[in-house]
């Protein structure tokens, strides 16, 4: 298995779809990794020279933010809009969705199941 940015990527599947194993790289960065590498997409992770492999960490290094550094950054930005007290960094302290979905009835998935009034009967 080859070892990328501290993620194993699987051997059995193209390397395009290998990549978006990491955090922060799709289908279509994968794709364009390929070509800054001359890689052919359609090749297979374990077919993969040592030279293409250290190509690809390399364009990942310099170019694009993956994984640690990428969750750190995305991390800092909730915490970022918490801190200046705006809408939506109101929105996300209290859990409640913040792109202006209707919360009367539905948005279950980010405030929880329903808290039921009452308690159990002895």
């Amino acid at each position: 298995m080859a070892r990328i940015a501290g993620v194993d990527i699987p051997d059995k599947k193209r390397i395009r779809t290998s990549l978006t194993y990491l955090f922060g790289v799709g289908d279509h960065r994968a794709f364009e990794i390929c070509q800054k590498c001359n890689i052919d997409p359609e090749v297979k992770t374990r077919d993969l020279t040592e030279d293409q492999t250290r190509s690809i960490i390399s364009v990942l290094d310099k170019e694009y933010s993956v994984e640690g550094a990428l969750r750190t950054e995305n991390s800092m930005n909730l915490q970022r809009l918490m801190d200046i007290g705006c809408y939506r960094g109101i929105r996300h302290r209290r859990k409640l969705p913040c792109r202006g979905q209707n919360t009367k009835n539905n948005a279950r998935t980010r405030k929880g199941p329903k808290s039921r009034p009452g308690g159990k009967k002895k």
